[in-house]
């Protein structure tokens, strides 16, 4: 069996499938997380590798950046961002902006007013948004998890953005870690690459040549196909 962590926004269905076709004897168990609780989980041993978002602390961690998310806001249906194809920060000046207790961006400076409370969860911040108390800004991904109706969303090109990436203890990298890492890198099932290579001892010898067989005077015997009739071969 094999433990894949991954966060809220993260969909980890298409190298779950490469997976399954080739490692059908392997199944894969999906722990969902939260994302300020994906590093604990790991260093516990709550799964062997996860899906997690940056920054975090790498402290007996292996990370592979993979992709990064574009940052939306988070607006009802009728709030002035809507009629934009991309919102600048300098819009949000006059707006309240949430700062969800979970939130996976590290702002520098934090775009828009401040908000009346810090909701806990990405998901209670949507809530209050749809109420029309505020705004709230998130990588796209979960925009798209937590949306509704009732609300929209834009790019904001100039502020920092949420990057994914691979994580799993260094002091657990296992086969099949490996293996699930060539999968992320898009390695063919042929590569060998985060494999040891079989050393020279256990490689199959080289096949020699049969040599032709010699008959007792130290000649190479002829094969009775070549004998023509009536000539002897000395």
């Amino acid at each position: 069996m094999f433990r894949l962590a991954y966060v809220p926004g993260v969909t980890p269905a298409k190298w779950v499938d490469v997976w399954t076709e080739r490692m059908p004897g392997v199944p894969v168990t999906l722990v969902a997380v939260p994302a300020a609780e994906a590093v604990g989980l790991l260093r516990d041993g709550g799964a062997d590798a996860g899906f997690v978002r940056l920054p975090v602390d790498r402290d007996g961690l292996s990370v592979i950046p993979l992709y990064v998310e574009t940052t939306v806001v988070v607006a009802p249906k009728d709030h002035a961002v809507a009629a934009a194809d991309e919102v600048a920060v300098a819009d949000l000046a006059d707006d309240t902006v949430f700062h969800p207790l979970d939130d996976t961006i590290e702002w520098t400076v934090r775009p828009g007013l401040p908000a009346f409370t810090r909701p806990a969860t990405t998901a209670d911040a949507v809530g209050l948004v749809a109420a029309g108390t505020g705004l709230l800004l998130v990588p796209q991904s979960l925009a798209r998890l937590h949306h509704r109706r009732d609300l929209t969303y834009r790019p904001v090109p100039d502020v920092p953005q949420s990057q994914v990436a691979l994580a799993w203890p260094t002091d657990a990298t296992t086969d099949l870690v490996e293996d699930f890492i060539g999968i992320v890198r898009g390695r063919t099932v042929n590569s060998s690459r985060g494999r040891t290579p079989a050393s020279p001892a256990e490689k199959p010898a080289p096949r020699q040549a049969r040599k032709p067989a010699e008959n007792g005077s130290g000649r190479r015997a002829v094969p009775s196909s070549r004998k023509r009739k009536g000539h002897r071969f000395r």
